[in-house]
């Protein structure tokens, strides 16, 4: 097939743009431990700082302090997480002011405090198994005290191997040990809705930060047929401008179906992101709404 390019649109900066805005992402990406204010980066490049904002906004994105606020966060993982640094050195190494600051990027971002990003499951031991469902091959996991983690297996997405990674990931420092039948009662609970009764309750473990665990306890509360913005998560957990983190939460939200996250959709209507795959949210969605 030949695909003509004579109308497609060239998104090339303009004039001396794109040595500007390469200028600020190397300088960024260098010095990001000097913390350079919007002023300075602007003065290095013999601009406006409005009119940089505006210029690299346009072409990158993202604000110049929101590239910063990445490439940090990206060294603080690899200090924290590699390198095993203590909070207030990396707070140091990074050209933070403290560990509050390092907590505030967090939290702004990831939805947990380094200390808890830090900890990745140490001492959970966790079993798993895979097992048929109405929405595909379903990955289980359990803890001793309860369903921990529910995921589905795409062989089109690598398979088992790659959903069971995408899990594991989440808590690198747990023990896993592979038992299909520990997990199958769950499994044989969990998609017949004529096993969801009030009076037994079905046990499950949420492993997040206090944050996540709010946001994911929200979701439980949206009823089997109705659905919720992210903006009336916020408000219900009593933080109306932290969408973003919301957001950012029910994405990492590890029990599928059981903690409804695909019940969450845009303030537009649109269903939005999931983590396995749209398709399968409205297939979920559909399912329950011909079940209530």
């Amino acid at each position: 097939m030949t695909i003509s390019l004579n109308h497609a649109k060239d998104i090339t900066p303009a004039g001396d743009d794109y040595a500007v805005v390469s200028g600020v992402i190397e300088m960024l990406t260098e010095d990001y431990q000097h913390q350079p204010s919007l002023d300075r980066i602007a003065g290095e490049m013999g601009r406006d700082p409005l009119e940089l904002q505006k210029t690299f906004t346009r072409w990158a994105g993202l604000s110049p302090k929101a590239f910063l606020q990445a490439v940090t966060l990206d060294h603080a993982k690899r200090l924290l997480g590699e390198e095993r640094m203590p909070l207030l050195e990396a707070s140091i190494e990074l050209g933070l002011s403290g560990p509050g600051r390092l907590h505030d990027l967090f939290v702004t971002h990831e939805a947990m405090s380094p200390g808890e990003w830090k900890e990745k499951g140490r001492g959970l031991a966790i079993r798993y198994g895979f097992h048929d469902s109405p929405f595909g091959r379903a990955l289980l996991m359990a803890t001793d005290r309860g369903l921990c983690g529910l995921a589905f297996s795409d062989e089109d997405k690598g398979g088992d191997q790659f959903a069971l990674e995408d899990m594991t990931h989440r808590w690198p420092d747990a023990v896993y040990s592979h038992d299909d039948a520990a997990v199958l009662p769950y499994a044989e609970r969990i998609f017949d809705p004529e096993r969801w009764q009030a009076n037994e309750p079905l046990r499950v473990v949420l492993i997040g930060t206090d944050f996540q665990i709010r946001v994911w306890e929200q979701l439980l509360e949206i009823p089997v047929g109705r659905l919720c913005t992210y903006s009336d998560l916020a408000n219900r957990i009593g933080a109306p401008k932290a969408s973003r983190a919301v957001g950012a939460a029910v994405g990492r939200n590890p029990v599928s179906f059981v903690v409804p996250c695909h019940r969450a959709i845009g303030k537009s209507g649109a269903l939005t992101g999931y983590h396995w795959g749209l398709t399968r949210k409205r297939a979920m969605l559909g399912w329950e709404a011909a079940k209530a």
